[in-house]
């Protein structure tokens, strides 16, 4: 049976691929594709932010800007791409883009050292990472989406893509994210702002409630769901840094 996560009409109704491709580039081979990624390293033998960005966005995007907050912290940063984003080959199909999540987490480092990040649809491979990797040092969820199958079902229906009942259901399985955060014992940190016209906030207090670990909720006064950082930009990075700094003293 074909996986119903890697339709087209998912692709091309739920992901906006292309962009830039990043100025430097770590290769990250998967099944049928090649990632690229950006690695910016201040120390080899230290630990480690993967950042899965949003949609519309590439690795890119965030180079320039975020590598410098956590570099500055003594943090390396991996920034993952997904198939067709980018400089990458590829097209995006999500049953693929969970299962890259392992080879970007390998070819980042140890686990234990890791803390991920995801933005927005982001959270998707972010929350798959700690579920296949629970060791993961932390997690850090941003407009981040607790239904990814209430997200979905916005622009696709299960006729469209010829899913059965059970089929469906089985989708809905293997995008649970209240088990896959219930299930990580790490500790979270869930940042969100109350005006967020795409990813209702109550996605952030849902998740922050499902944690298994201790977790962190933060949400800002300013800004939507693209305008976040920018509008908010000191007070969401002295949340950053102050988790970074925790995660780094408790796992040392």
């Amino acid at each position: 049976m074909d996986d119903v996560l890697n339709h087209p009409l998912i692709a091309s109704r739920y992901f906006f691929p292309g962009g830039r491709a990043p100025a430097s580039t770590v290769t990250v081979p998967v099944v049928g594709a090649e990632l690229a990624c950006a690695v910016h390293r201040v120390d080899p033998e230290g630990f480690t932010v993967v950042h899965f960005h949003g949609n519309g966005e590439v690795v890119a995007d965030w180079q320039g800007v975020w590598d410098r907050v956590i570099n500055a912290l003594g943090w390396d940063l991996f920034l993952a791409e997904y198939r067709g984003y980018g400089g990458s080959t590829g097209e995006p199909r999500l049953g693929l883009m969970l299962e890259d999540v392992t080879a970007v987490i390998e070819a980042a480092g140890p686990p234990e050292r890791i803390v991920v990040m995801g933005r927005s649809v982001g959270s998707f491979f972010a929350l798959e990472a700690v579920r296949r990797f629970p060791s993961i040092a932390g997690l850090i969820l941003e407009s981040a989406i607790a239904d990814p199958l209430e997200r979905l079902l916005l622009r696709v229906s299960p006729d469209e893509v010829g899913a059965s009942t059970d089929e469906w259901r089985k989708l809905g399985q293997r995008l649970d994210h209240r088990a896959k955060i219930s299930g990580y014992s790490g500790p979270s940190l869930v940042l969100h702002t109350r005006f967020d016209g795409l990813v209702d906030v109550s996605h952030a207090e849902r998740l922050a409630r499902w944690a298994g670990g201790p977790s962190t909720l933060r949400i800002f006064e300013s800004g939507n769901h693209n305008s976040i950082l920018p509008e908010n930009w000191d007070l969401y990075v002295a949340e950053v840094t102050e988790f970074l700094d925790r995660v780094r003293r408790t796992s040392s």
